[in-house]
């Protein structure tokens, strides 16, 4: 099994473009899917079982009984591929945002860096391509990009764009080994667990490549409100925390 794409879905009966991932899935016959059933009470289930039924080779759903957040539906999902082993796991938004195509752009990255281990899409608006964003979304996100980027020490400019790709790993298993502290800005914590558990400070330079879309839609209905903006903050504030104190262990080996 080459590459899984988790796929959180909650509450999706409007939104997810079935056809997209079907005729995607006709033409990619190495990529597969897991469907993550975030207990939805609308009937995202039954539409998910009915794309189960229709490619049951290339689609899983995996059900959780009670909504838990996006973090938790990745993880579950990962958690689930894990004991596939797949060369390469990755999570993608359900409405779409960012095209499936990408997936394949995402792995040429693997074929052109072999150093490379985790791919990011990253919503970066330039001339020839095609990033249409809610303005306040965009500008709270740079807000927000800017704050996590000095928090992490680490130039990133894009962590929030829900379509990334990891090489599986024992490192990548290590990092899913335990729930996350934030509902939304697990990607945050993925890299600062990454940073946690390497003894090379430099790895997420060496090992990340942010990739600049060529296509990205804010699409209407999202589950994100303007006061998750703040709870995001604060969940920042405690993974700066965590990484602070992980920082000063790491000082006070090398006293």
């Amino acid at each position: 099994m080459h590459t899984i794409i988790v796929v959180p879905c909650y509450n999706e009966i409007e939104r997810l473009p079935v056809h997209s991932f079907l005729e995607f899935i006709e033409k990619n016959e190495k990529i597969y899917f897991l469907f993550v059933n975030d207990g939805s009470t609308d009937n995202t289930g039954s539409l998910l079982n009915e794309m189960h039924n229709r490619y049951p080779d290339a689609i899983k759903v995996l059900n959780l009984a009670k909504n838990q957040g996006k973090a938790k539906a990745v993880r579950e999902g990962f958690k689930f591929c894990f004991s596939l082993k797949p060369k390469i796991i990755g999570f993608w938004d359900a409405d779409l945002a960012t095209p499936l195509t990408a997936i394949n752009e995402f792995l040429k990255i693997y074929d052109e860096f072999p150093e490379v281990n985790w791919v990011f899409g990253s919503r970066v608006k330039l001339l020839g391509r095609k990033i249409d964003r809610n303005e306040i979304r965009h500008y709270l996100g740079r807000f927000f990009a800017t704050i996590t980027s000095r928090v992490l020490d680490l130039p990133i400019y894009d962590t929030q764009c829900g379509a990334k790709l990891f090489k599986f790993d024992k490192l990548l298993v290590d990092i899913f080994s335990e729930n996350f502290t934030s509902r939304w800005i697990f990607d945050v914590e993925l890299i600062a667990r990454l940073q946690a558990l390497s003894s090379n400070n430099n790895l997420p330079k060496k090992i990340i490549y942010e990739y600049p879309l060529n296509e990205w839609t804010d699409i209407s209905g999202s589950k994100l409100k303007l006061s998750d903006f703040f709870i995001a903050i604060y969940d920042l504030y405690n993974i700066w925390k965590y990484l602070h104190n992980y920082r000063q262990i790491i000082q006070n080996r090398k006293v």
